[in-house]
């Protein structure tokens, strides 16, 4: 299916929430590669990875993905249900940094090789926003590539009422807002394809 797609003209293979599949991912890629893939392998995840799947992908994967969904972990406790979920996200972002550096994009503007991180700016979360850009900032550099995205809308359990403080869409103010943080915080390689 790699090699059919590369010969459809895709510009990469994305795994999307791949960690419980790493083995056979590797083993996959390995006979696709044998057989004349060429293309960026892109692992598409939520950050929640354990280190030694990721050890593993090192030389494999080119592009990183990961979402940075929240700072507190009693935010994540929260709306996640996994309190540990910041620490892992900040350690597994730090490994995927050390094995693939900032994003590198060839003229045509496609992704090569790199990491990309994802944040969703919430209703009412700046201030988890703000600690997520500030870490990726000088933990990473300022020049890590960041797509902040504005598409949050209530649906699920929260549309039902169980988490009121989540039951509107982001206000346009605070993705703008979002948008200066990351600029306060010296970061200057934000996807300016989408948002206000």
């Amino acid at each position: 299916m790699m090699l059919e797609l590369q010969d459809r003209g895709c510009h990469n293979i994305n795994f999307v929430t791949p960690e419980h599949v790493v083995p056979q991912v590797i083993e996959a890629v390995a006979v696709a590669a044998d057989r004349g893939l060429r293309l960026p392998i892109v692992y598409n995840t939520s950050a929640y990875d354990a280190l030694e799947s990721l050890q593993w992908l090192d030389g494999i994967v080119d592009i990183y993905m990961p979402d940075f969904k929240n700072w507190s972990p009693e935010r994540s406790r929260e709306h996640l249900k996994a309190e540990d979920y910041p620490g892992v996200a900040r350690a597994t972002i730090r490994e995927m940094h050390r094995q693939v550096g900032p994003l590198v994009l060839d003229g045509d503007g496609i992704a090569r090789r790199g990491l990309l991180i994802r944040h969703l700016v919430m209703p009412g979360g700046l201030e988890e926003t703000r600690a997520i850009l500030a870490w990726i900032a000088s933990e990473l550099g300022p020049d890590t590539y960041v797509n902040l995205m504005d598409q949050y809308y209530p649906a699920g359990k929260v549309a039902d009422g169980r988490y009121p403080e989540l039951h509107r869409g982001l206000a346009s103010w605070e993705f703008a807002r979002a948008r200066e943080i990351a600029r306060e915080v010296g970061l200057t390689r934000l996807d300016e394809r989408v948002g206000g």
